[in-house]
């Protein structure tokens, strides 16, 4: 679904990334992990084609977005939805207009329509009803994020990005929000790339983990990761937090 090869991406005078390379397999969650500043969510940003890259190839279903004419480009981006942290809403419309939007920009729907499928999407997410006509200000942390979601899931994408889903929620809300992405992933067969601090999350619902250290990434299931001799890796998952939540999965501690 996704590859990149030998990318170095430099942001503001520093380099972030450097000879990175990965593969996002179909059907897979990837969660992607690294330390504050190494340049998590400058990676998605980089794969969706908002920051360019100095070097590197970048091929989305199997089309470098560079490459690409204004009007091809545009049906590659309809292939993919992404959540940004905090919903990333237009504040003057409301969770309706704001779903409602990539299906004006791409498929100009007849308002009756255009009404049922945004309303569809808002249930897909778990939303009730009535916060179509709220606006983003009124919405909870957690249903902003949903709101966000049903937006991203708009078009009825493929591959799904998500920049930090969980960032700001409670436990609960964040256990919901794992399990909802959990669900919709079965259901509608997505691919996700998600970028995460939370350990729940990448316990819950990823299937390889990406670690983001000396620029590049290190990729395994968590198994993997946790026999590997990275300083970082070994601080993040045998640390206490680590450690308590490895033991929530197997039922005992880590040794």
């Amino acid at each position: 679904m996704v590859r990149v090869r030998g990318l170095r991406t430099r942001v503001g005078g520093r380099v972030l990334h450097d000879n990175l390379e990965f593969d996002l397999r179909h059907g897979e969650v990837l969660g992607v992990v690294g330390g504050s500043g190494s340049g998590k969510s400058v990676l998605l940003r980089t794969v969706i084609g908002l920051i360019e890259p100095e070097v590197g190839d970048i091929e989305v279903f199997g089309e470098d977005w560079r490459r690409l004419d204004d009007a091809g480009r545009r049906v590659l981006e309809a292939q993919w939805g992404v959540l940004f942290q905090d919903g990333a809403l237009f504040s003057s419309l409301t969770a309706a207009q704001n779903i409602a939007l990539p299906l004006r920009e791409q498929l100009q729907l007849q308002p009756p329509l255009l009404d049922e499928v945004t309303q569809l999407k808002l249930s897909l997410v778990g939303l009730p009803g009535d916060t179509s006509a709220k606006y983003p200000a009124e919405l909870s942390g957690g249903m902003r994020k949903r709101a966000g979601l049903a937006r991203a899931l708009a078009l009825d994408p493929q591959l799904l990005f998500l920049d930090e889903p969980t960032a700001g929620l409670d436990p609960i809300a964040a256990g919901a929000f794992d399990e909802l992405i959990r669900d919709l992933r079965a259901s509608l067969g997505l691919t996700v790339f998600m970028v995460t601090h939370d350990l729940d999350s990448l316990i819950a619902i990823c299937d390889r983990v990406a670690v983001l250290v000396d620029k590049r990434l290190i990729i395994g299931t968590i198994a993997e990761l946790l026999r590997d001799p990275h300083p970082w890796i070994q601080a993040y998952f045998r640390g206490p937090r680590g450690r308590a939540a490895l033991a929530g999965l197997n039922g005992q501690a880590v040794g």
